[in-house]
């Protein structure tokens, strides 16, 4: 393994964090309707657990209504179910074979937990990317140890590790902001 290897598994590795936090933003719902919100949202079909979106059309009728549209007849109300039994704290109305699942309007002091929320997520993305960080100067330090590079490479290799977890944390640090700033846009 050389120095650019254990960059470049140091950045795809860091690039696959910043993907995860990212779908774990858009689960975190905010005042507007977003199909993604519904993708943890498991229902019943024939005994196994599986998504919404593996057994309905899920698509937005407006800025703050979801409709689920299931491809059978007799999923609407195990869905319905699934909806209100889950902790999004939303209520589905049945109209037909299709399910219309309004967003409620965030209260103040729920808008605030959103942000607690939000943080933490940053913050546990932040300790992934910096223990990758950990992991990339180990193998620096260890080809080091074998001889495999010199030491001018190491100090190299600590200081484009270093730039490149900065340059991530920082993208996540944006990504927070623009998430706290869209919760609390009323």
């Amino acid at each position: 393994m050389s120095i650019a290897d254990i960059r470049k598994t140091a950045e795809t590795k860091m690039a696959k964090s910043i993907e995860s936090f990212k779908s774990e933003l858009q689960k975190i719902r905010t005042g507007r309707a977003h199909p993604g919100i519904l993708d943890q949202v498991q229902v019943d079909y024939y005994g196994s657990m599986v998504p919404i979106s593996q057994v309905a059309n899920v698509t937005l009728l407006d800025a703050r209504t979801i409709s689920v549209q299931p491809w059978e007849k007799g999923m609407g109300a195990k869905i319905e179910k699934a909806i209100r039994e889950s902790d999004l704290g939303l209520n589905p109305a049945t109209q037909g074979d299709l399910l219309r699942v309004p967003m409620p309007a965030l209260s103040e002091e729920r808008r605030r937990d959103l942000t607690k929320i939000v943080r933490n997520a940053g913050e546990d993305a932040k300790i992934a990317v910096r223990n990758l960080r950990r992991d990339a100067n180990d193998q620096a330090k260890k080809l080091l140890k074998e001889k495999e590079i010199t030491e001018d490479d190491e100090r190299r290799s600590l200081d484009e590790v270093q730039k490149l977890t900065d340059r991530v944390i920082g993208e996540i640090d944006r990504l927070i902001s623009a998430k706290e700033a869209e919760i609390m846009a009323v």
